[in-house]
């Protein structure tokens, strides 16, 4: 007679204990991937500009410097563009210049500067302008040219 009370006390027990039981398999997990990899292209000066001309209203030389650049990344992708002028008398860096983008268009950059706040004389013939642009991820284009003036 007591197998016959325990056996049914046993199972209610097991029953109202509230163990739960999960059958789980390898199979049912999702695959995890890579993320994809991120691809960064370099910029792209595909125009630049440099020289200078005399302002009578600042009595003062002006030196321009004027760029158009694309990234494949998109020109968002595009964080900086500078302007170094070298001497190729000695072929040393003679002074750099930060370039901005403009307010209407996203690939165009460009600053000037009055010669008197600048190491620069308008008309020396020996200056060569690198016009660098820099991406997020430090990819990096370089158009070297000769500046124009007036």
């Amino acid at each position: 007679m007591l197998n016959r009370i325990t056996l049914p006390a046993l199972a209610l027990a097991t029953i109202a204990s509230g163990c739960i039981v999960y059958e789980s398999d390898y199979r049912d997990q999702p695959v995890r991937r890579a993320p994809p990899a991120v691809v960064n292209y370099a910029p792209e000066i595909l125009d630049a500009d440099a020289g200078c001309y005399f302002d009578r209203t600042y009595r003062d030389d002006i030196w321009v410097f004027d760029a158009i650049v694309d990234d494949p990344n998109g020109p968002e992708d595009v964080i900086a563009v500078w302007a170094d002028v070298y001497d190729e008398w000695d072929g040393s860096l003679v002074e750099s210049f930060e370039l901005f983008p403009t307010q209407h268009d996203p690939y165009h950059w460009f600053s000037d500067w009055l010669g008197s706040t600048t190491w620069l004389i308008c008309g020396y013939d020996l200056y060569t302008v690198d016009i660098v642009a820099y991406d997020q991820l430090d990819a990096i284009d370089v158009l070297t040219i000769m500046p124009w003036w007036d």
